[in-house]
């Protein structure tokens, strides 16, 4: 290890992550009855500009009239490019900041924009005498963002989680797409061909570099990163494959942007019986090595090491704070 100890973020269980409409009084209502892990309330892209004030007020009004049984909820402001963006966070913050537990910036750029929101929450929070720190989540929608990626990421003691914000970065980047998430068919190779002159082609996943970088910038400062939206609502098998790609590459969850994507996250995003039950054995099995003095041993022909024991040890304990949600 290191002799810089990265220091974690505070410990929230984050599958899933539901987007609701500040504008919409009907979806604010059902919000609190969802399964979600987190349900982040929106002031930006999902609100018309005429819209704004008025889901502002009802965003407050949610905030404090509903009961949402001990959910973690945040806010998403509009972009510091905006002229709504201080409201949101003076207003918010000042009237129901004892409501909520994250603030979302969206197109977060440079560490300086994390640093702007941050000053207007501190100043706030000390005012109001909040006794409760609002952590911060950033999204990386822009090419702007993911080149000062690891800045962003270290840029304030409230940072909680990154998230890979598909559609907008394509946008910023000028890929050549119109869908939100998901693989592009022109976004291939081609094998040689065989004796037949036959060639196979194998589709690549074009956000793998993005993902990737953004999972490294978080852990690498204690965050947790989350794969954002998939917008086929209607393909629950292309969410799956997305956001298990997203898992394998060290994603903690993703976006739901409708109900229906909700539990998917939650399953998908949990370990398996099979696999806590492999990280059970994996820790007992090392436990007896080192106990022989031994520093590797085989288990069910393969080799497990002092790294296996991390490995298990973060499959046992989100299973266990998936078991305190469900207890709870």
């Amino acid at each position: 290890m290191s002799f810089t100890i990265v220091e974690q973020c505070p410990a929230r269980l984050n599958r899933s992550e539901l987007a609701v409409p500040g504008s919409s009084t009907k979806f604010l209502e059902k919000a609190p009855q969802s399964g979600a892990d987190v349900i982040f309330l929106d002031l930006e892209d999902a609100v018309a500009p005429d819209d704004k004030e008025q889901a502002r007020k009802n965003v407050i009004e949610a905030l404090n009239d509903f009961d949402w049984g001990g959910k973690t909820l945040s806010v998403r402001i509009n972009g510091l490019d905006t002229h709504y963006m201080y409201r949101d966070v003076v207003d918010v913050v000042e009237q129901a900041g004892d409501k909520i537990d994250l603030i979302m910036i969206p197109k977060a750029g440079t560490a300086a924009d994390i640093y702007a929101v941050d000053m207007l929450i501190t100043q706030i929070e000390i005012a109001k005498g909040y006794k409760k720190r609002i952590g911060l989540e950033m999204i990386i929608e822009t090419a702007l963002g993911m080149q000062n990626v690891h800045e962003i990421a270290a840029a304030s003691p409230r940072n909680e989680s990154l998230h890979f914000g598909v559609a907008d970065y394509a946008a910023s980047t000028k890929a050549r797409t119109t869908s939100i998430g998901g693989p592009h068919p022109e976004y291939h190779v081609l094998t040689d061909a065989d004796e037949a002159g036959k060639r196979e082609v194998h589709w690549g996943d074009v956000w793998h570099y993005a993902i990737a970088r953004m999972v490294v910038a978080a852990r690498a400062n204690g965050l947790r990163p989350l794969d954002g939206p998939f917008g086929d609502i209607k393909d629950p098998e292309g969410y799956k494959a997305q956001a298990m790609r997203a898992a394998v590459l060290g994603c903690e969850g993703k976006w739901a942007i409708h109900p229906s994507q909700v539990d998917l996250a939650n399953q998908l995003y949990s370990p398996s019986d099979a696999e806590v039950n492999k990280a059970t054995r994996i820790l007992e099995a090392m436990e007896q090595a080192q106990k022989e003095g031994k520093g590797a041993v085989t288990l069910d022909g393969r080799l497990i090491d002092i790294a296996s024991i991390k490995q298990a040890q973060v499959m046992i304990k989100k299973a266990e704070e998936i078991a305190a949600r469900r207890a709870g």
